[in-house]
């Protein structure tokens, strides 16, 4: 999925097939939100005047990287985990088992884009250190990144919601509603404190 061009991949997204889909949609943009915010450590290395901080941005870009690559991965996952419900969602209403069917597919469909919601609470973390501690020329970039990276985070938690909204176990479906809503709480939050941090620095 992630091989494709962005225009193969856009175009696939607005067609009827079923993947990619918002969760897959989430996971790439928020890898893109973690690629600005890497950007701006980069931009960073090497200046006289970051020298006291170079140490942290390589640490940094490290975490980066590797974000950016296990939001990559998500959007296969996603894709890989929707694909058994769509065929649930298919099931006549009066198949065997079909119920038990639904269900399994649809906490496995849960299980994906909560994971996104994870890594991205990680990434705008990073990112509020690359605003705090990059380059100053670079450091819109890290605004971009913060409401990049918190778009992402709504619409993984939509993908969440909508699965456990038809999950019979409710005390599951609760937990993972409630971690939902504390994310989208504390990390958009975060976000939008970056955006302003950073809107205040370059505005004149």
């Amino acid at each position: 999925m992630i091989e494709k061009s962005c225009v193969e991949f856009t175009g696939l997204l607005a067609s009827k097939a079923p993947v990619p889909g918002g969760g897959g949609a989430s996971a790439l943009v928020g890898a893109v939100g973690v690629a600005l915010g890497n950007m701006v450590g980069n931009l960073t290395l090497g200046k006289k005047k970051y020298a006291e901080v170079e140490a942290e941005i390589v640490k940094l870009n490290g975490e980066a990287g590797r974000l950016r690559g296990e939001l990559l991965a998500l959007v296969g996952k996603d894709a890989e985990a929707f694909e058994p419900l769509s065929r649930a969602y298919g099931l006549p209403k009066d198949a065997e088992h079909r119920d038990e069917i639904m269900e399994e597919a649809l906490v496995k469909a849960s299980a994906v884009p909560i994971e996104i919601m994870r890594k991205l609470c990680e990434a705008i973390e990073l990112v509020e250190a690359y605003a705090e501690k990059g380059s100053s020329i670079a450091v819109s970039d890290a605004g971009c990144a913060a409401v990049i990276c918190k778009a992402a985070l709504k619409a993984a938690a939509l993908n969440v919601f909508i699965n456990t909204k038809l999950m019979k176990d409710r005390e599951a479906a609760g937990k993972l509603n409630t971690e939902a809503d504390m994310k989208l709480r504390e990390y958009g939050s975060l976000a939008d404190e970056i955006y302003e941090q950073v809107t205040g620095r370059i505005r004149g």
